[in-house]
């Protein structure tokens, strides 16, 4: 799986989201540096995914209790799905939907609900990755350690091929060089140092190409050394190198602290995926959306932690953070949402919606559900109708007729009204 880092997202939809975000991002540097004397990018990261989730927090309040009702719902939804298993014509087809949508009516829920939360939180999820992956091209003060080499880089004679060997030889698949009027712009450049490991940066100061700038590289690469450090390690290197190192003869415990990084990125998944409320349907072992849900389930964990053995620790870090925030976030919000009364959420969403349907200009539910039910049981007239179900019909149809009495008028009803004055005066006759 390739990755690629890119100056600065400038997408219709990620790029403005990005920018507030790379703001939050720039701000929680400032702040750690400031006050604390604290350059590590990091810690960053950690505050970073906690700030950003918290914010969210509203949004999973809302899938979550979508994900409540939908267990709930899912009986009945199965219900009816199964009344008309087997019947593919249009008739049968449509009174399943319309039965299936009465249910998610009943429940004051809409079936896109959670995928609307969904879609909410994609572009920002996106957004985030961009900020986590490329942190110099949205703080400042890490883009200005960069400044001098990229400089010093892009003054040499044939800098962008030389740059494109570079990529090509150490295999950096993370990196793509962005090139305008041929040459490799500078804040692909600054891209392209901030993905350099440690010893890719000792390879970078030892190219003759660049011999006259080697100090100044050197210089770079403890300053941005020390600002990447996370308990030794650096967070631009992959967890595979140091294992590598360890079998040839490197630090063993940095090994084991780079081993740490997709363990806990697979524990943290798990358990995230654990305390998530899992609807009805999953138990069903019949059901192949809930077989897909349940392989997906098992393998996304391992997949994370794959990736995180050949991905920077930086984007390692980001994940465990951000799996441990969630993790903790859904504890709490399944405690409030056990505290919930399953009446009182129904009417809270009940409410609403009929506010949605005010606005929109449409019926309360309660109309419109009560004129599909009065739909539903109209039947012809049979040949042999009991006197009974006469008089009742006649009786529900006097009480109709004596409720329309204070009709407003001009209205249709108010005018039919009339029309059966009118009708009883001529009987009379």
């Amino acid at each position: 799986m390739e990755m690629f880092l890119a100056t600065k997202s400038n997408s219709f939809i990620i790029g403005p989201i990005a920018s507030v975000m790379g703001w939050i991002m720039n701000g929680i540097y400032k702040m750690l540096d400031g006050l604390f004397s604290i350059q590590n990018l990091g810690l960053c990261i950690i505050i970073f995914s906690i700030i950003i989730y918290l914010l969210m927090t509203p949004l999973q309040i809302k899938q979550q209790k979508f994900s409540k009702l939908s267990a709930v719902m899912q009986p009945e939804i199965q219900k009816v799905q199964k009344k008309y298993a087997g019947k593919k014509d249009q008739v049968s087809q449509q009174k399943m939907m319309e039965e299936q949508q009465a249910i998610y009516q009943k429940y004051g829920v809409s079936p896109t609900g959670s995928c609307v939360q969904l879609l909410i939180q994609f572009p920002i999820l996106m957004a985030l990755w961009q900020v986590i992956q490329n942190i110099p091209a949205y703080v400042d003060s890490v883009k200005a350690v960069f400044t001098n080499v990229m400089n010093n880089i892009v003054s040499v004679s044939g800098y962008s091929d030389i740059l494109s060997k570079f990529v090509t030889d150490n295999n950096m698949t993370r990196v793509r060089l962005i090139m305008e009027n041929d040459v490799v712009t500078k804040n692909s450049v600054i891209d392209f140092l901030y993905a350099l490991s440690p010893s890719q940066w000792a390879q970078l100061s030892e190219m003759k190409e660049f011999s006259s700038f080697s100090d100044a590289i050197n210089t770079t690469a403890a300053e941005i050394s020390g600002m990447q450090n996370f308990f030794g390690l650096n967070i631009a290197d992959q967890p595979w190198n140091y294992i590598k190192a360890a079998f040839a003869g490197g630090a063993i415990l940095l090994a084991i602290a780079a081993l740490m990084i997709p363990l806990l990125s697979w524990a943290t998944q798990v358990l995230n995926i654990k305390l998530m409320p899992q609807a009805a349907v999953q138990n069903d072992e019949n059901n192949a959306m809930a077989g897909s849900m349940k392989t997906m389930n098992m393998f996304m964990p391992i997949m994370s932690a794959i990736f995180c053995f050949t991905f920077p620790v930086g984007l390692g870090i980001y994940w465990i953070s951000s799996a441990v925030v969630r993790s903790i976030q859904q504890i709490l919000i399944n405690r409030h949402l056990n505290k919930i009364n399953m009446d009182d959420l129904i009417n809270e969403n009940m409410k609403k919606l009929e506010k949605k349907r005010e606005k929109a200009g449409l019926p309360p539910q309660k109309i419109t559900n009560q004129a599909h039910q009065n739909v539903r049981n109209i039947k012809p007239v049979e040949k042999g109708i009991s006197n009974t179900d006469s008089s009742e019909k006649n009786r529900k149809l006097e009480e109709s007729y004596q409720k329309a009495a204070n009709a407003k008028p001009g209205s249709i009803t108010a005018k039919a009204n009339m029309v059966r004055d009118f009708n009883e005066r001529n009987k009379k006759k």
